[in-house]
């Protein structure tokens, strides 16, 4: 079980120039008070099948996390132009937020980013050269999440209640014990009689 559930990503510049600065709100639910700060990254992947492309736009610590719906707004630099391969610039990229806790991944939501020029014209016939002013990026609102079992150095709260009444009362008979001591008790009559 997951003590941090991400309940909401909301872009807040989509669609947007691909140069401009990725702004977001995420809003999320702690079940547990957390000892230490969350870990969000925001990661740009160009090509998939390189992973030494992926470039990270930026990082930030959230904390002291209390328990109930928490919200905070990130905003994550554009990425460098020169670190993504010509071929790879038009087209479907990717966009991960990542959230960790001590070190430990707990969830990743993907996102598909689309980058294609301003007008038609140029995306029929594009130039030569790519002309990185004149691109737009669009962020696809269906992301992909994966959730990842992890360590927390808390415990959520229905089972430290569980634990609790677990310690403090007895075992709760089955059925076939039930039938059994009936059983016996029929026999020790019968004997008795």
């Amino acid at each position: 079980m997951s003590i941090v559930t991400i309940r909401n990503v909301e872009f807040i510049n989509n669609p947007a120039r691909f140069s401009d600065v990725y702004h977001f709100r995420v809003t999320f639910e702690c079940i547990a008070p957390l000892k230490d700060d969350i870990e969000w990254r925001l990661i740009y992947v160009s090509s998939p099948g390189d992973e030494h492309l992926d470039q990270e736009l930026d990082d930030c610590l959230v904390g002291p996390v209390p328990v109930g719906v928490n919200s905070f707004e990130f905003e994550g630099s554009a990425p460098d132009p020169s670190k993504i391969p010509p071929e790879d610039v038009l087209g479907v990229a990717a966009l991960i937020l990542t959230g960790s806790y001590n070190e430990q991944e707990f969830v990743r939501v993907g996102y598909y980013q689309n980058t294609e020029y301003d007008n038609e014209e140029m995306n029929e016939t594009p130039p030569a050269r790519i002309i990185f002013e004149r691109l737009v990026r669009e962020i696809n609102a269906k992301p992909r999440v994966t959730r990842f079992q992890i360590k927390w150095d808390v415990a959520p709260p229905q089972l430290e209640r569980a634990a609790a009444g677990a310690a403090t009362s007895a075992a709760v008979p089955s059925a076939n014990d039930l039938d059994d001591s009936m059983e016996v008790d029929s026999e020790k009559r019968a004997a008795a009689s």
